[in-house]
């Protein structure tokens, strides 16, 4: 019987004409004539070449040994182009996206979207006319019209019945530039059915002002869901937020927080824009907090987030054993719980009760899961360090990798503390590069404003963390992001807390393979290494040949995603001095 199979296994394999087999053997391809960093180890390190069989890597090292391993594979040249590892983009909002993009954006700097860049304004009356004007030429009595964008220490105050002024039958919704609070006049009010009473028990709701801030607005998106999920418009901010995702060069994004507002609304519209087979993989972490509202309870939500995994797909995947859960309120509206509070006398906001908040923690801890947390000011920090410490020793857990969120103020101590618990991190730059400026004139004070983010704290004592945008807290840019970590510089051009910037290698971690290890997702992706997906970032310049302060400046040429090239239509190809024709035999540009 042995020899029978030996037999006709030979006679399938010389039945295979040439054309099959050099099919098989140019699976492999080897990648070389460039910069190639591997960002592996704790240094910079470059490789010669990259041989990767279909979506895996599986040869790194010298381009003479790539083709004595492998000498049938096909060859791209780099071109003295770079390649990196896919940026990995671990905190960002598809449902934020999919409502700021495709309707108004009126912010205090400028947004650069496809196609177009939505121009910021400053001072109220600017302000004001801007959404006067937009509300008479796009607004209609039929639908509510959203507005993104709106800051009080740009924009000056707002209210119900300043929205009113503008329209009182075109139902008006303005977003803060938080996300974490809405201002609605009586037509939208009226378009939402909703009353006073049906929020009488909720202390963050101004109802005459129309104002729904941190768990006021967690209660009230619900009630919005119907009309923010419409699906023309939800599934053209998708596919916007698809196109900055291949422009910016990142081949995988996750979502820490999932659902905002509608668990099957928001699941059936993300996966058929990923039907589309977009090349990027999506994370979803589940939003207990939220979760636990809708599902009516802690348990409830456990129980349906162990159900998750059932959900993913090819390219969406619910990880397993994580959590999303929520601390003290938004840096963007100054609502965080600062130990010392503001210098105008104003108090920060707890997103979560804090009885609720230790409940959560410690369900989760108890089971075993990965904390993942919302925390921004010092005092909102400390008190997740607080419950955490609490429940290590009631159930100690070895290599629990808490990450905190955000950390947009926190101390030298601190960090310190964060260290020795093993905490992790995973926060967004841009806070400084936005708000330094303003929130050291106004809350923070110069001391604190100056040194928000403070990354050095971090890296010196060896935090692992990455870098996000919390889209649209930032832009959907990890070049930008990193940028800002090395340079610390303002919106105003002014050099803050120099102390605090990082070097190059440790800023290009945060959206590599630091950021694959906040998603517990390290031996996957996140460098360039045999054995991991074969998911590559290819860039016009060497981050670490140019200028700091133009590494956000650098040019994506292309991604590849599980093995397969996608040219980034969006680089301007003949400014960057490169054929339009990029592909030839052997040659990538």
């Amino acid at each position: 019987m042995r020899h029978l199979y030996l037999v006709v296994l030979l006679a399938l394999i010389a039945g295979c004409n040439n054309d099959t087999v050099k099919a098989i053997q140019a699976q492999k391809t080897i990648y070389s004539g460039g910069d190639i960093i591997t960002m592996n180890g704790a240094s910079l390190e470059y490789a010669e070449a990259v041989v990767i069989d279909q979506d895996r890597i599986v040869f790194v090292g010298t381009r003479a040994e790539a083709n004595r391993q492998h000498p049938k594979s096909k060859h791209r040249l780099l071109n003295g182009r770079t390649m990196m590892p896919g940026f990995i983009e671990p905190h960002v909002h598809a449902s934020l996206a999919a409502t700021i993009l495709p309707n108004e954006i009126i912010a205090p700097y400028d947004w650069v979207l496809p196609g177009e860049t939505k121009q910021g304004v400053t001072g109220h009356d600017a302000y004001m006319q801007r959404l006067a004007g937009s509300v008479r030429t796009k607004a209609t009595t039929d639908k509510i019209f959203f507005v993104w964008g709106y800051h009080q220490l740009w924009h000056g105050e707002l209210s119900r019945s300043l929205l009113n002024g503008i329209s009182t039958k075109q139902p008006i919704a303005v977003i803060h530039r938080s996300f974490h609070e809405i201002y609605l006049n009586d037509a939208a009010i009226a378009a939402m059915n909703i009353t006073e009473g049906d929020f009488s028990n909720n202390p963050q709701i101004d109802w005459a002002k129309g104002h729904f801030y941190e768990g006021g607005w967690m209660a009230l998106a619900p009630r919005m869901a119907p009309l923010m999920l419409d699906s023309g418009s939800y599934m053209k901010g998708l596919g916007m937020m698809t196109q900055l995702i291949r422009k910016n060069g990142i081949t995988t994004i996750a979502e820490p927080g999932f659902p905002s507002v509608s668990f099957e609304g928001e699941y059936a519209l993300l996966k058929a824009e990923m039907a589309k087979n977009p090349p990027f993989d999506v994370y979803l972490i589940p939003n207990g907090t939220q979760l636990a509202s809708m599902k009516g309870g802690n348990q409830a939500a456990l129980a349906f987030i162990k159900t998750l995994p059932n959900y993913s797909t090819d390219n969406i995947t619910f990880l397993p054993n994580q959590v999303k859960l929520f601390s003290d309120g938004a840096i963007y509206s100054q609502l965080m719980q600062m130990k010392d509070d503001y210098t105008d006398g104003h108090h920060g906001e707890w997103m979560t009760p804090l009885t609720l908040l230790q409940q959560q923690m410690s369900l989760y801890w108890n089971q075993g899961y990965k904390l993942h947390i919302h925390a921004n000011g010092d005092k909102g920090i400390q008190q997740v360090l607080d419950f955490a410490t609490a429940d290590q020793q009631t159930n100690p857990r070895d290599d629990h990798r808490l990450t905190l969120h955000h950390m947009g103020y926190f101390t030298d101590a601190m960090a310190q503390q964060i260290a020795d618990m093993g905490v992790e991190a995973s926060v967004n730059p841009y806070y400084l590069w936005a708000l330094s400026d303003k929130y050291s004139e106004n809350g923070l004070g110069p001391e604190r404003g100056e040194n928000l983010v403070a990354l050095n704290s971090l890296a010196k004592r060896g935090v692992p963390t990455s870098y996000h945008s919390d889209f649209a807290m930032a832009p959907i840019e990890p070049l930008t992001l990193a940028w800002t970590a090395v340079n610390r510089i303002t919106s105003g051009n002014n050099k803050v807390s120099q102390d605090q910037r990082v070097e190059t290698y440790t800023a290009l971690k945060a959206i590599t393979i630091s950021a694959a290890r906040t998603l517990n997702l390290e031996d996957h992706i996140g460098s360039i290494k045999a054995g991991k997906t074969a998911n590559f970032t290819i860039l016009k310049e060497n981050p670490f040949k140019v200028d700091p302060m133009l590494i956000k400046d650098i040019t994506v040429l292309a991604t590849v995603y599980k093995g397969k090239l996608h040219v980034n239509k969006a680089a301007n190809l003949k400014k960057s001095g490169l054929s339009s024709g990029l592909i030839r035999p052997g040659r990538l540009f």
